[in-house]
């Protein structure tokens, strides 16, 4: 089986940053919308914290194989890819190499770097799951 944890700090200008650890080991840096509390805001609204299992499919938004968070509460079509800045992301998680205050670089070596990892577990029988934990308020991850 193979663990994901993404530890989010809290959000900040619009987004909010993360790290993604592998198995416990840092992988890269991640890009989400605002954590909010109460109702979903279409577009502007992070995934609930909570654990989920991740398959590989083929996105109908882009047309590729990308990872998929299966199960989202509120929320349909939940995937990691590449993007730079909230305005990338529809509830997804971007994925970089490196962080800025408001945004992440390096995503799509990032992206093929996990979806490798991704696949290879997946087809050597291996079950995915992300755990998503907001970190403390006032407190980065």
């Amino acid at each position: 089986m193979m663990e994901l944890e993404l530890l989010r700090e809290p959000s900040h200008d619009g987004c909010t940053i993360g790290r993604l650890a592998v198995d416990g080991a840092f992988c890269c840096w991640t890009l989400e919308d605002v954590v909010r509390e109460g109702p979903k805001v279409q577009g502007e609204t992070a995934i609930p914290a909570g654990r989920y299992r991740v398959s590989i499919t083929k996105s109908q938004r882009f047309g590729v194989m990308l990872p998929l968070l299966e199960n989202v509460p509120g929320f349909e079509g939940v995937r990691i890819h590449a993007g730079n800045t909230a305005a990338d992301t529809d509830g997804c998680v971007l994925v970089g190499q490196s962080r800025g205050v408001r945004s992440i670089l390096g995503s799509r070596a990032a992206l093929g770097e996990l979806q490798g990892r991704l696949a290879r577990a997946l087809a050597a029988g291996d079950r995915v799951w992300i755990t998503v934990r907001n970190a403390p308020e006032g407190k980065a991850a």
